[in-house]
């Protein structure tokens, strides 16, 4: 409601801003969001203060973690382990193949098939999968050189191979009698290996790194450090999967050999660790 006042004897009335559609009104009005805008804009101030305050104070802690830290080298032991494990040959390889020469190419190969077939066939019936055998074909002109030492043509020579991974040892003698039976000309030495080299190989590994630490905790206690973490690491094989060969009785009439071990293998790891140490 209107606010009376005197002035000089003058009664004069003074409009609250909530007066509708005054002039009084609009200069209230404006203060008001004068006010606001300023409000808001102090606010605003406030928050890029407070940002650049926290990123400042962050970039001081960061500065003070690190400082002389770059020219600190640091300290660390390299020591080195060795592991081995002995495993069990469990694998047989042997290469069986039949080789022949025909001026005919057709007829040549037609014959060398009926050998290979035979043999493909044997193997199927022991059980010997597919993916354990590897064949390996060729053909090619043969040529002679007569008394005048011209060269003559003598035919074209077919050569099939297929490489046998026998798992079940106790086939081992009836997959080399396969050369005799069929007149297979080509036969390779009996190799024993270990099928599975991989789990062979982490459990060498792992004895490895457990010589390692037992090196490294031993020189970091007589240095009067203790062990932080691991830096760096390396390692290799001391010598690789060798395979037991047997030859002897084998040949290219196909002879067996009437007793046959598997024996074992080696599998060794030497590991290199660099230890930080404090």
């Amino acid at each position: 409601m209107p606010i009376k006042k005197t002035t000089n004897g003058i009664k004069v009335e003074v409009k609250p801003c909530s007066a509708p559609a005054s002039a009084n009104k609009r200069g209230c009005c404006c203060g008001e969001f004068g006010k606001k805008i300023i409000a808001t804009l102090i606010g605003i101030l406030l928050v890029y203060v407070i940002f650049y305050l926290g990123t400042l104070i962050n970039n001081n802690i960061k500065k003070y973690n690190y400082i002389g830290k770059a020219d600190r080298a640091t300290q660390t032991i390299t020591v080195t382990g060795y592991g081995k494990v002995v495993g069990s040959n469990d694998i047989a390889i042997t290469t069986i193949g039949y080789s022949n020469t025909d001026k005919d190419v057709s007829k040549a190969q037609t014959d060398n098939k009926k050998v290979m077939d035979a043999v493909m066939a044997d193997l199927k019936a022991m059980k010997i999968d597919e993916k354990d055998l590897k064949s390996s074909y060729t053909i090619y002109p043969e040529y002679t050189y007569d008394s005048s030492n011209v060269r003559v043509f003598s035919g074209y020579k077919v050569s099939n191979q297929v490489t046998i991974k026998v798992r079940n040892l106790s086939n081992i003698q009836n997959v080399l009698a396969l050369a005799s039976k069929y007149g297979a000309n080509q036969i390779s030495g009996l190799s024993f290996t270990i099928d599975d080299n991989d789990n062979l190989k982490s459990q060498a590994r792992v004895k490895a790194l457990i010589d390692a630490k037992k090196k490294a905790a031993v020189i970091a206690s007589s240095l009067g450090v203790q062990l932080v973490g691991v830096s760096n690491y390396s390692e290799y094989e001391a010598k690789d999967y060798a395979s037991y060969s047997y030859s002897d009785g084998l040949g290219g009439s196909g002879g067996t050999a009437s007793q046959v071990s598997a024996g074992s293998n080696t599998v060794e790891m030497n590991v290199s660790v660099t230890y930080e140490v404090r």
